[in-house]
């Protein structure tokens, strides 16, 4: 016990005084201190867990009860939000993944989490201004999937179906987004929706998700999109695969609970629930 709390005092300061020799004026965190100690604790602890889904499960399991808190990455300029006080789906997810990422290089590190969260969070691993945010779900998987960092495995899953959408959701709703009051940064999404014209994507419909051929193809600590109905947007929630007695729930932080909670339903009755029409299913690599 003696040697534990010696432990994280020696990681507090080190973490401070990382911080404060390090000049990351493009980083803006919730509590410089207290987060790069805990992103530091995190990643000890999950070091040593070798099997990429059941790191990814375990540190999902440490944000539960987490608050729940929208936009949090909003602002301009653009900077680096690292923030494991508040979460939304899309940064719940990004975080796990980014801390698993890490542990999974061998590395404990919390500059080594802030450069991994940058390269899955922006296009081509690089912050650059707005536009650059792989705001799309799609996107964010292509870019990802295609420099390695981690595989959507959809398509090799049973009972895979195809939809095919044009994505424009952001310029089509650009008043529910402040950023796109500035014409740069409307110009830059635009662009980037044009590769999404009839953007064809694998999925899993929700009513094939409680087949025992999907389940056993499920993993523990798989990162779930959730698509939806909408015709210009591709996926609406975010989570994280645990089994719960053998059956497949689903971690995530939630708009109605307030909170990161392990879902009271099974995954097939949480798709049907919240209308979502199925799933995209991505692995960490490493």
């Amino acid at each position: 016990m003696k040697s534990l709390r010696i432990l994280t005092i020696l990681l507090a300061l080190l973490a401070a005084d990382a911080a404060s020799a390090v000049g990351l004026d493009r980083v803006r965190f919730h509590d410089e201190t207290t987060d790069t100690t805990a992103i530091t604790a995190l990643l000890i602890e999950a070091e040593p867990i070798k099997d990429p889904g059941q790191r990814v499960a375990m540190l999902a399991r440490k944000f539960l009860d987490r608050p729940y808190v929208a936009h949090t990455l909003e602002g301009e300029p653009e900077v680096l939000t690292v923030n494991l006080d508040q979460l939304d789906c899309t940064t719940f997810v990004e975080t796990v993944m980014a801390l698993a990422f890490t542990a999974g290089e061998g590395r404990t590190s919390w500059r080594d989490f802030i450069y991994n969260l940058e390269k899955l969070r922006y296009r081509g691993g690089e912050m650059n201004g707005y536009p650059s945010r792989l705001h799309y779900i799609s996107d964010w998987i292509v870019n990802n999937n295609h420099r390695g960092n981690f595989r959507e495995v959809t398509d090799c899953l049973p009972s895979v179906s195809y939809a095919i959408k044009t994505l424009d959701f952001m310029s089509r709703h650009r008043d529910a987004y402040p950023a796109l009051a500035d014409d740069n940064n409307y110009e830059g999404i635009k662009n980037v929706e044009l590769g999404y014209r009839s953007h064809k994507f694998p999925y899993i419909k929700w009513e094939k998700t409680d087949s025992r051929q999907v389940i056993d193809a499920l993993g523990e600590g798989d990162i779930l999109a959730f698509t939806c109905a909408a015709k210009d947007l591709d996926v609406s929630h975010l989570g994280i695969l645990t089994m719960v007695d053998g059956r497949p729930h689903v971690i995530h932080a939630s708009s109605s609970a307030g909170k990161v909670v392990v879902s009271q339903h099974e995954l097939r009755e949480f798709l049907r629930r919240n209308r979502m029409t199925g799933i995209r299913v991505i692995r960490l690599n490493n």
